[in-house]
């Protein structure tokens, strides 16, 4: 008889770890290193959390639903130069 381990993983969350100036630079300079949009808007949306999106939706102006549905996987941000 064969013994099948069973692996569990859960979700990373990196909001933990955003909680400095630095390390949310350091985060947004590999989001951006990327390129990918779709992983821009995810470091953004972790971001968000991680500061608290309530304090971030009023300093950008936006309401917090707003802001949750942008950064959301079915959002599409648009970053524009």
């Amino acid at each position: 008889m064969t013994k099948h381990m069973t692996t569990v993983t859960t979700a990373w969350d990196a909001g933990p770890y955003l909680d400095s100036p630095e390390m949310i630079a350091a985060y947004l300079d590999a989001a951006f290193e990327d390129g990918d949009p779709a992983v821009i808007a995810t470091a953004l949306g972790n971001i968000a959390r991680a500061k608290g999106m309530s304090d971030v939706a009023a300093a950008a102006g936006l309401g917090r639903a707003s802001l949750y549905k942008s950064l959301s996987e079915q959002g599409h941000p648009e970053f524009a130069r």
